[in-house]
């Protein structure tokens, strides 16, 4: 029993290292929620959101607030895991400012969804791991809802991609004409802030329904 405590130890310490070494930053690690605050609000709204067994979880009934990172991003890549429950519903928000008065009005939006049971998933371009009504992906592999999935978001000078599971599943160009070209015939036409930011708040959606978020890290390009 020693030894395999020592050796979980040591592994531990071993990934928190090689994480510094890659410039990797911890924003949820199981436990402590210093790194987020509620959207338009200067503290963690605890009335919506609580720690589960290492895992950002929204509280249903609570109060629903999204959540978004304290600090501001531009190049980035961000890795977390989630799962939702039967015809679950979240997102993963970036470039997300506090202009408007809902993040969806401004951040552009990765989809995380049980597409099995949600309405949304009958869409592709409204699908898990869409760019959310703008981008449908492609050759994507869902785990059974109930177990986690991860999402990686890369942003380097405008190239955006969306990975599924270990696979890239698409891409885009922030701010070029296809990409607008897109917004003028989505939802988000009449919202004049929309995907404008250069730089901005990552945010976890709050949509009611309940969704877990662990083992989330990110790291400046």
């Amino acid at each position: 029993m020693k030894i395999m405590t020592s050796i979980l130890l040591f592994l531990i310490i071993f990934n928190g290292c090689s994480d510094k070494a890659q410039n990797w930053v911890i924003l949820f690690d199981g436990g402590s929620v210093d790194q987020w605050r509620g959207y338009k609000q200067n503290n963690f709204p605890k009335g919506g959101w609580a720690v589960d067994n290492g895992a950002l979880k929204t509280i249903v009934g609570g109060n629903r607030v999204d959540i978004i990172t304290k600090d501001i991003y531009e190049n980035f890549e961000l890795v977390l895991e989630w799962r939702v429950s039967p015809a679950g519903n979240s997102g993963i928000f970036y470039f997300a400012t506090e202009e408007s008065d809902y993040i969806w009005q401004t951040a552009p939006e990765m989809q995380i969804l049980d597409d099995s049971a949600h309405p949304d998933g009958k869409r592709a371009v409204t699908s898990a791991g869409s760019l959310y009504d703008l981008i449908s992906p492609m050759e994507k592999s869902l785990k059974p809802v109930g177990e986690f999935n991860e999402a990686r978001i890369k942003v380097k000078n405008n190239q955006v991609e969306h990975w599924q599971n270990g696979k890239k599943i698409l891409a885009y160009e922030y701010g070029s004409n296809t990409i607008n070209e897109l917004i003028a015939k989505s939802k988000f036409k009449s919202m004049p802030l929309f995907a404008k930011a250069n730089a901005g708040h990552v945010g976890l959606q709050h949509h009611g329904e309940e969704v877990w978020y662990r083992n989330i890290r990110i790291r400046k390009l």
